[in-house]
């Protein structure tokens, strides 16, 4: 997957933004940006606020890396903008970014084309009151945000259900608790990378994906061949089902004792994180390719009408 010769290109990284995800944009975004210098690129960083498409358009750039995270940036808005001002960008489109965003949709979806996924409810949190919606153990998390923000883990010491934050928003979905280990596999182009093994201490939540040493990564996972496999396999299926472009990254659960019927998807990721403890760069470098490599390839894969 190494660069052929290129012509130079001015590129836009955007980062930051609305999002409750904002923070870990910035740390993704800059390192993005350093990486594309060292790929011989010309970046201009853009924090995306409400002036975006003039900031763009005073930037003039041939391609805009997309390093956004959670809702505006990775749920088709941000990719609706580039397309209507004919900029190239990195990532997948607008359909594919807003299915994979709206969490019942992915699973709709997804068991259509007959992936494995655990049973989900999606309901109004005001409708959530004293009796438990499913048994327990479940999981409650927003339906349209990413990086475990705002996820509840209820088990069955708690007669009741949480009080949920007012951050959460009005739609969540309650959905049936996967145990097992936390696998996870990145798709770049149409080829699915590695499998890495997610090792923490106590719940896999936002702290865990991006402080350092919130959580250990064995790569490649040392799981059964089969299960090794499977991942490999149901991390492309679901890109392709879902119509990603450029990269992904499908997160799984597997209880190792039922084998591969243990096996399940928890959702696919559009814009996976790219910051120094981050799953898919790891992946990739693990595959041989660089930081500022993958970089540089999401780069010049870059497209309109994604």
């Amino acid at each position: 997957m190494g660069q052929s010769s290129r012509a130079p290109k001015t590129v836009a990284v955007l980062m930051g933004g609305p999002s409750a995800e904002r923070e870990v944009s910035l740390s993704s975004g800059h390192e993005c940006a350093t990486a594309l210098r060292t790929a011989g690129y010309s970046v201009v960083e853009v924090d995306a606020g409400a002036d975006v498409v003039a900031q763009l358009q005073g930037a003039k750039p041939d391609v805009v890396f997309n390093a956004l995270h959670g809702r505006w940036g990775e749920d088709g808005c941000i990719q609706g903008i580039l397309e209507w001002m004919g900029l190239p960008y990195t990532h997948s489109g607008v359909l594919a970014s807003s299915l994979a965003m709206d969490k019942e949709r992915t699973k709709a979806a997804f068991r259509q084309a007959g992936l494995p996924v655990v049973d989900s409810v999606l309901m109004a949190k005001s409708d959530l009151g004293s009796d438990h919606p499913i048994p327990t153990p479940y999981v409650i998390k927003p339906n349209n945000e990413g990086s475990s923000v705002g996820v509840y883990l209820v088990d069955s010491k708690q007669n009741t259900p949480p009080v949920l934050a007012s951050t959460m928003p009005d739609m969540i979905m309650v959905e049936t608790f996967a145990p097992g280990r936390e696998l996870t596999t990145t798709v770049l182009g149409d080829k699915a990378l590695t499998v890495t093994d997610i090792l923490t201490d106590t719940w896999y939540d936002y702290d865990a994906k991006y402080k350092q040493g919130g959580s250990r990564h064995v790569v490649p996972a040392d799981i059964p061949q089969d299960i090794f496999d499977a991942c490999l396999a149901l991390a492309l299926k679901a890109h392709q089902v879902l119509g990603c472009r450029g990269m992904s990254r499908t997160d799984f659960r597997w209880d190792d004792t039922r084998g591969l019927d243990g096996l399940i998807i928890l959702e696919t990721n559009t814009q996976p994180g790219m910051t120094p403890t981050s799953l898919s760069p790891e992946q990739a470098g693990h595959c041989g390719m660089s930081f500022p490599d993958l970089c540089a390839w999401l780069v010049e894969d870059a497209s309109c009408n994604r």
